[in-house]
């Protein structure tokens, strides 16, 4: 698959080839939506928790003798049932986190690229680089290029374009090892750097493979 190549500036530089194997999938919306729901599961706090009998700070004395009242049997204050008693079955500290097997996680990625390229929504520069961190020049020239929502991935980000970059709306910026399905999904373009394309073919031939899967997808 050939892709126009465009600069910052909105001119062309070239051409480049994106292997069919990574961008020229068809989609399957099963196996993203698994792949968002591992992400997202890996990301939830589960901090979650409330008090359970033993911990609620109540006296412990029996509400009233056990017999002869005609009324239930009960212990101490503490009971659910009771106004600052324990919750039943309260939620407790744990992790969301499940298994997603490594082949479905990287054709996962592979098929969100795929997506991306099919819809016409996926951009190739030539680099992301700006002479200084000014984020209205930035903003102008994205809107040169059509890009008021979207995910921009450069091998590496330099800084003043990172920083010119961080306060538009709707502009996320990572390097290509943070590459993630939810990121590119949530996105309506998404913007490759060659260098990007360079490390996304290296990812996915094995070269540090391990390494960058592992943080990408901590994100």
């Amino acid at each position: 698959m050939d892709i126009q190549v465009k600069t910052l500036a909105g001119e062309d530089a070239g051409t480049i080839s994106l292997p069919d194997a990574t961008f020229g999938l068809e989609p399957r919306a099963d196996i993203l939506h698994r792949v968002v729901r591992w992400q997202l599961a890996r990301r939830q706090a589960g901090t979650h928790k409330s008090m359970t009998r033993g911990e609620i700070n109540a006296t412990g004395k029996k509400m009233y003798r056990q017999k002869g009242t005609g009324r239930a049997r009960h212990s101490d204050k503490k009971a659910p049932q009771f106004r600052g008693g324990s919750k039943a079955h309260g939620p407790k500290v744990r992790d969301h986190a499940h298994e997603l097997p490594k082949k479905v996680r990287a054709l996962g990625l592979k098929l969100a690229l795929s997506a991306k390229a099919k819809g016409a929504d996926l951009i190739v520069l030539d680099s992301a680089t700006v002479g200084e961190a000014k984020t209205k020049a930035l903003v102008s020239q994205f809107k040169a290029l059509g890009l008021a929502n979207a995910l921009i991935i450069d091998g590496s980000v330099e800084a003043n374009f990172a920083k010119a970059a961080r306060n538009i709306p709707l502009i996320d910026v990572l390097p290509v090892t943070g590459l993630n399905v939810y990121d590119i999904m949530r996105r309506e373009k998404l913007v490759l750097t060659r260098a990007a394309v360079e490390g996304i073919e290296a990812r996915f031939s094995g070269v540090k493979a391990e390494a960058a899967e592992a943080e990408g997808e901590a994100n």
